[in-house]
């Protein structure tokens, strides 16, 4: 299977080569629906919500920085502002997520991006044997185990999810 025909965005396909992880081009699930949300993608695997692992870009003071959530869970951005120590932190435009991972909202990978940022991954993956990302388009998604995502985003493991009520 080459990376034009396993689902995966192409540049995601070279990202994942340029990791060491050639073998999961062939592990990436492409579905004729949309798995743009983590709801969408964890009904079309057939996995708990929480095995979906959102890929959210943020503006911290205005830069861009990539937090991978559980796909159960809410980013706390006061929680993401004093991890950082920025002043404030908001969602970033869908411009601006395009402009800094190269991918759409809805399809942007834990890795592969056009612009390297600075990573914050949510201890709650880490839950799981195996969770499921975007690779790099709507449709497709792969499988990775929790560590081994931190390990390849070059992630800082932390705490910012919202308290559940």
């Amino acid at each position: 299977m080459t990376p034009s025909d396993s689902g995966a965005h192409p540049r995601f396909a070279e990202a994942l080569r340029e990791l060491g992880l050639d073998e999961l081009t062939a592990r990436v699930r492409r579905f004729p629906d949309a798995t743009r949300t983590a709801a969408e993608a964890a009904a079309a695997i057939g996995c708990e919500l929480s095995q979906i692992c959102k890929s959210l870009i943020f503006a911290a003071d205005g830069v861009p920085v990539l937090v991978l959530m559980d796909g159960a869970s809410r980013v706390d951005l006061e929680r993401v502002r004093e991890e950082l120590g920025a002043d404030k932190v908001t969602r970033a435009r869908a411009d601006v997520v395009r402009e800094t991972t190269g991918y759409a909202i809805g399809g942007v990978p834990p890795f592969g991006h056009l612009t390297r940022t600075r990573v914050l991954a949510d201890r709650s993956l880490l839950g799981h044997e195996l969770v499921w990302a975007a690779a790099g388009n709507p449709h497709a998604v792969f499988p990775i185990a929790p560590k081994d995502l931190v390990a390849r985003a070059g992630a800082t493991l932390v705490d910012v999810r919202e308290p559940t009520a």
